[in-house]
């Protein structure tokens, strides 16, 4: 009897499905990430014109309303827990957007403006969408974004919620324009 209870507790813990595991990236600092809007601008104004220099493409300037239409827009998602694309159109004038989205305070603003620009690696001088490598222009659009020689001015946001950080830049005028080339 002993064995068949034993032989049935093993057969019970073989079949029961085991729990997917949780996926947690090496940190480079401990501690909750530093914040405040003087530092997102620094780094998203360095991520930005660095990604746009290596890429021959003149620096973009920062500007405040399309900061203020970032904010609204991350505050918005922070608060519904969605991570989707904002309606268009935009603001005041046509915006291009790029979001982003981790666990809160896990990120510095580098490594989020990093997260971009590591898409190059796919990014090839075609017509938008078949500027990528792999086939899918998503698995580029906001490197193309950030260094689209059109664009001339951006204004990037967070908003937090419990869980997650939310990172929302709006571009002037914006880039990925079907049929045309980046750069």
């Amino acid at each position: 009897m002993r064995i068949w209870l034993m032989a049935l507790a093993l057969l019970a813990s073989c079949s029961a499905e085991a729990p997917p595991q949780r996926v947690i990236e090496q940190r480079a600092f401990a501690g909750q990430a530093p914040r405040g809007t003087a530092l997102l601008r620094q780094a998203m104004i360095a991520g930005h014109n660095d990604a746009r220099a290596a890429a021959g493409v003149a620096p973009l300037t920062w500007d405040a309303t399309l900061a203020a239409d970032a904010q609204a827009y991350a505050n918005e998602l922070a608060r519904t827990g969605r991570f989707e694309h904002s309606r268009e159109p935009r603001g005041r004038v046509p915006e291009g957007e790029n979001l982003w989205t981790g666990t809160r305070g896990a990120y510095r603003y580098d490594e989020m403006m990093g997260h971009w620009v590591a898409e190059s690696r796919y990014y090839r001088p075609r017509p938008t969408p078949d500027f990528s490598t792999t086939g899918r222009g998503e698995d580029v659009a906001h490197y193309t974004q950030i260094i689209w020689r059109g664009t001339t001015e951006f204004g990037c946001a967070t908003a937090t919620n419990a869980t997650d950080d939310y990172l929302v830049c709006r571009y002037s005028p914006p880039g990925n324009v079907m049929g045309r080339m980046v750069m």
